[in-house]
């Protein structure tokens, strides 16, 4: 395992980031199978664990419990949606999970090293997709996300390992390439996962045969990882004692923005963004009727638009010039989806929505890796996605109540009002670092 102590040639950089960029797709493609592949799935299991007497397994007790929670709003919530609440309630329950090992998966590459923690994260994926295609129960199915939530490290340590080849001029551009793998992903990931549903090999669980391509493109990646990804972080030693990788302690750092100012904005950031990611179901089928069909199309329809500002604006512009687009283009979008009425007003709502994809998390990462110093990249980008994965785990709940309650208009009307509030966090907390402008690029100041 080669250590990269010096400062990376351009020729090292781009054979890494492609190594990154493939294993990153792989990683974030095969993560993307399950997403449409939601409400068969959990419809399978609640028809094959229906409610009997004497029945008390783990779907019948969280259906309870979502049913007695659903049942408390004010407004009747149709049962065509139990399904999503539940697979919500799977989501949140992933991202938990992600906030608690975030912090710990990057600590621990600070100390044995990005490719080592990788390759330990890929055996914990690895195990969880294992368990999906083994799954013909919900407990089984419950055990994979577990087990995913708590070994998923890949994007964290690919930003990790995008900050140690990268100087701050090019930081920018190099995050941006994260953020072209999730877009591709979720353009082309969903439609090919649903597209495999559709083939049963195994009766017992419907699901297998892209459960099974899904392990299939993990053991690929691990595989490619462990041939061909070497080491980056510089603070690591060739030299061992008693066994022990010798890790140097990191160089105290001149921060222009506190790393709690940059946690709380992506949390705040993402407890807003998220709850509105997860009503548009809702929102889109109450307003057009829309369907899984309809819903797929509006989804890719996101996916290509950022995919295309990834590759072009964000990768050019100073990271935080992109996240101040992003907070003011999500702002703009709640606002207009409380009052649209029109499927083309819906999707200029979804432009707006794209043009945030495409930037703010992306940006927000790059800012907060400016002020990580080289020992303690994996541990700060670590806490900095888990404050981020806390926003995700409260957001669909804490936003979806509101708008069951209150309705639409107020839902998105305080949503956005939320939304000013990052901008004001922004536009008037954070500033540029010095040294990382990009020729060429003005800043709007705090």
């Amino acid at each position: 395992m080669s250590s990269l102590a010096v400062p990376v040639s351009d020729v090292r950089r781009k054979q890494i980031l492609k190594i990154l960029f493939i294993s990153l797709l792989l990683d974030l493609i095969s993560f993307t199978f399950i997403l449409p592949l939601y409400p068969k799935l959990l419809e399978f299991y609640r028809n094959l664990e229906k409610p009997s007497p004497g029945s008390d397994t783990i779907f019948n007790r969280v259906f309870q419990g979502l049913n007695t929670y659903k049942n408390s709003f004010s407004r009747p919530i149709s049962d065509r949606y139990d399904i999503i609440l539940l697979g919500g309630a799977l989501g949140s329950l992933f991202s938990l999970l992600q906030a608690i090992a975030s912090p710990v998966i990057g600590t621990l590459s600070d100390r044995y090293g990005r490719r080592r923690a990788l390759l330990w994260s890929m055996a914990g994926n690895l195990i969880s997709v294992a368990l999906w295609v083994a799954a013909t129960d919900f407990r089984t199915f419950l055990a994979s996300r577990v087990v995913g939530g708590l070994s998923e490290g890949n994007v964290q340590l690919a930003l990790a390992i995008a900050t140690d080849i990268s100087n701050e001029q090019q930081r920018g551009a190099t995050m941006a390439l994260v953020g072209v793998c999730f877009s591709i992903a979720f353009t082309f990931g969903p439609a090919l996962g649903a597209a495999l549903s559709n083939v049963t090999t195994v009766a017992a669980n419907p699901f297998a045969t892209a459960a099974g391509f899904s392990l299939v493109l993990i053991a690929v990646e691990t595989i490619y990882l462990y041939l061909y990804l070497p080491e980056t972080l510089p603070v690591v030693s060739a030299i061992h004692t008693s066994g022990k990788t010798r890790v140097e302690k990191a160089t105290p750092r001149q921060r222009t923005n506190s790393h709690l100012l940059l946690n709380f904005t992506h949390f705040i950031f993402i407890l807003f963004f998220s709850g509105m990611e997860f009503s548009l179901p809702f929102m889109t089928y109450d307003l057009f009727s829309y369907g899984s069909s309809q819903s797929g199309r509006l989804l890719g329809f996101i996916g290509l638009v950022a995919s295309i500002l990834q590759g072009s604006f964000t990768r050019r512009v100073h990271p935080l010039r992109v996240v101040q687009t992003g907070v003011a283009a999500s702002a703009a979008s709640f606002f207009f989806l409380g009052i649209l009425s029109t499927e083309r007003g819906l999707y200029f709502a979804a432009a707006l929505l794209a043009v945030t994809s495409a930037t703010v998390v992306t940006g927000l990462n790059s800012l907060s890796s400016f002020e990580a110093a080289e020992g303690e990249r994996g541990n700060k980008l670590g806490n900095h996605r888990s404050w981020g994965q806390v926003g995700r785990t409260l957001g669909p709940a804490i936003f979806c109540s509101l708008y069951w309650w209150a309705g639409r208009d107020i839902a998105y009307t305080v949503g956005g009002a939320g939304m000013l509030g990052v901008c004001g966090l922004v536009f008037g907390a954070l500033k540029a670092p010095p040294g990382t402008e990009i020729k060429g690029t003005k800043i709007a100041k705090g």
